[in-house]
């Protein structure tokens, strides 16, 4: 007789993420680091994010991405995220969501946490990983400057910082003067005695760092002259739709999954178009983090990282396990109900 049973179903709020999650950037950095050898093996799955979007609200969207992990991980489920930029009009932020994971053996959902953060924390080691392997071996640059100032920017300077990066300087550029003043505030309370410079353009920003980290709501490339990075920076394109395909074509690009990256008109899937071929994408993150590729240093170095379902995934189940560690979640007793086939 089978001994399978239903298990026991968990919700993880945003406070037990936190908790889990803060303070804790190498060890993150470790976990991420694990997915991404894993999908470069073969050891995940991960099918091409699904995007809702509405007629009636262009600008908003909500994507799933289901996926899986393997290895340690061990781990099913989806990922439900949604971005509503003129949430940031009323003070609130543009975007939520909740992570579901899935039991392997009986595929019953085992648990429904809140993913902002995880999303968040992934991004933010995510682009933090790529920048210490991308300079591994040379000098880290010193001068970091932020174009887009919201919650991912402020992930990714604490996940540098976290992971052992020191700045002398920190530029900021946004459209927002009340955001870019209230980063700069943000920055005076962490980062030492960098000096901080609010930006009147993108361009003297870019020109002014040496790592660049673009983390806006753009929808269509807004920063045209790869003159700007004649000095070759290394930069985290995570919003992926700043920068337009001349300066994408003269810099060396890593994606953290082609397939993934050149979709849904990122600046590569517009390069690419513009092309008709993907030859222009010089490595995978997984390249990097074996060996296999080494960054030139004579071209920008640009991160585009479409963010892969299975990093979500792998951070979840390491959620989920440090709150029942700790005692915290709320187990939702008999949340199914008709487990009896004939009733």
């Amino acid at each position: 007789m089978s001994t399978l049973s239903v298990p026991s179903f968990s919700v993880i709020g945003g406070a037990e993420v936190q908790n889990a999650l803060e303070g804790r950037h190498k060890e993150i950095a470790d976990i991420i680091e694990s997915a991404y050898l894993l999908h470069g093996r073969g050891d995940t799955v991960n099918p091409p994010s699904y995007f809702l979007r509405f007629p009636d609200r262009p600008s908003s969207r909500i994507i799933a991405l289901p996926a899986s992990v393997g290895g340690e991980f061990g781990v099913d489920g989806i990922k439900w995220i949604s971005s509503f930029p003129d949430n940031v009009v009323a003070g609130i932020p543009r975007a939520s969501a909740v992570l579901i994971l899935n039991d392997r053996t009986t595929g019953y959902p085992v648990a429904c946490l809140e993913s902002s953060i995880i999303s968040a924390t992934r991004t933010a080691s995510s682009a933090a990983l790529a920048a210490d392997r991308l300079t591994a071996g040379r000098e880290r640059p010193r001068r970091i400057g932020f174009v887009g100032t919201g919650l991912i920017a402020r992930h990714i300077h604490a996940h540098l910082l976290g992971t052992g990066w020191e700045f002398d300087a920190a530029g900021i550029f946004d459209l927002s003067a009340q955001h870019a003043a209230g980063f700069a505030d943000y920055l005076g309370r962490t980062s030492g005695s960098a000096g901080i410079t609010v930006h009147e353009s993108a361009e003297s920003l870019i020109r002014g760092s040496d790592l660049v980290v673009f983390a806006t709501v753009a929808g269509t490339p807004h920063v045209h002259d790869p003159a700007w990075f004649e000095h070759n920076p290394l930069v985290l394109h995570v919003s992926l739709r700043d920068l337009a395909p001349e300066v994408v074509l003269a810099a060396a690009n890593v994606v953290d999954d082609v397939e993934h990256c050149l979709k849904a008109d990122t600046s590569l899937h517009l390069a690419e178009q513009r092309l008709g071929h993907r030859e222009f994408v010089d490595a995978t993150l997984y390249d990097v983090l074996t060996g296999d590729w080494t960054p030139p240093t004579d071209r920008p170095v640009v991160f585009s990282p479409f963010g892969l379902g299975v990093l979500d995934l792998a951070l979840g189940k390491h959620v989920l396990e440090t709150a029942r560690a700790a005692g915290s979640g709320t187990v939702v007793d008999g949340f199914f109900h008709e487990v009896r086939r004939y009733g």
